[in-house]
């Protein structure tokens, strides 16, 4: 009787142990594929794909040696079949997840690699995580048996109730995916809100929108609310803008020669200045023109992007003036003639006269 229990409990744990051994190899021969395929590919997804699988693939090597373990045990059929679908429905899950986890990061590299521009967001994340958890959780179910007819139009009921309950919620899941498709606000643009505020877009996400400050603060702000108010997207239809410098000297100065001085410092400066273009070439107009004490100039000239702003002025305003110094041409301050009128009485005879 012992002996007879050893060998039904022998035959199946080295049915277990030498399946799983082969599902190992298994495992480390297709990693080492996929590295082979990767470098001739000129690809990194292996090392996403091989972290994201590393630990799942070790389950799922136990699973298989399990299930062959339980066909050949002597166990009852109704513990076989329990265990069996109670075996498939923990592979059901470590799978969902494990391709909810990668699919996000393997999608948006394939996009990049075959050249279409997509927006990548954590919204964008949310929505193909959501897509392979509600097909996996579908695959369950119909694993088990349970009919989804009845769970639909249950979810159809109650989901009218949630519908009114989360309205703000939904409005702004909603304003962010509009801002996704219609693309007029992309992660990494540099915007200004009609607050006043500016910075660049780090996240859209489900909810909310994160523009990071130049003080490099976070500024959150809701999607329903982002895509009502008028905002100023830098980045759009390019980075490259124009910039405008304006230059004021005095009216005796020939405006042909402080045109000519401008344009050759701007040009000069394109080779020496980090953000500043030499194309399109800088143009200067006597815009807005006659000022109260100078004649005022306009230097438009092209920068990388508009944070390259700051630097840029703070460095030509340094060369322009310093030509103009070399020029002689005068840089005037704003000066105000003043004439005063003696207070006279009614008589016309000055007050306080001997």
């Amino acid at each position: 009787m012992s002996e007879t229990i050893l060998k039904q409990s022998l035959i199946p744990l080295a049915v277990f142990v030498g399946v799983t051994a082969l599902a190992w190899v298994v495992r480390h021969l297709l990693f080492r594929l996929l590295h082979r395929w990767a470098r001739r590919a000129g690809t990194t997804l292996d090392d996403q794909l091989i972290a994201a699988l590393r630990r799942p693939s070790l389950f799922w090597c136990l699973s298989i040696g399990l299930y062959f373990a339980l066909g050949t045990s002597a166990l009852p059929a109704a513990s076989v079949t329990y265990s069996f679908k109670a075996l498939l429905v923990l592979v059901i899950l470590s799978v969902t997840f494990v391709l909810a986890n990668v699919s996000s990061q393997l999608v948006t590299a394939s996009l990049r690699r075959a050249g279409i521009a997509i927006p990548v967001s954590g919204l964008s994340h949310v929505i193909i995580k959501g897509t392979v958890l509600t097909i996996g959780f579908v695959i369950l179910l119909g694993t088990l048996g349970i009919s989804i007819a009845p769970l639909i139009t249950a979810l159809g009921v109650g989901g009218l109730a949630v519908a009114l309950a989360l309205q703000d919620t939904l409005s702004n899941l909603f304003a962010g995916l509009h801002l996704l498709m219609e693309r007029s606000i992309r992660v990494g643009d540099f915007i200004k809100l009609e607050s006043g505020q500016e910075g660049r877009v780090i996240d859209i996400g489900w909810r909310t929108t994160r523009v990071q400050m130049q003080p490099n603060n976070v500024v959150v702000i809701p999607n329903n609310k982002l895509a009502q108010s008028v905002v100023t997207n830098y980045s759009l239809p390019e980075p490259r803008m124009a910039m405008s410098l304006p230059v004021g000297v005095g009216y005796q100065s020939d405006p042909e020669r402080v045109e000519r001085v401008l344009v050759e410092e701007a040009s000069t400066g394109a080779r020496d200045i980090p953000g500043l273009l030499s194309d399109p070439p800088p143009v200067v107009r006597l815009i807005p023109g006659f000022g109260e004490s100078a004649l005022e100039f306009t230097l438009v000239c092209p920068v990388r992007s508009f944070e390259d702003q700051a630097l840029v002025q703070h460095e030509l305003r340094k060369r322009i003036l310093r030509r103009l110094r070399r020029e002689g041409i005068e840089v005037p301050f704003p000066t105000r003639t003043v004439h005063l009128k003696p207070d006279e009485p009614a008589d016309g005879r000055m007050r306080n006269a001997p």
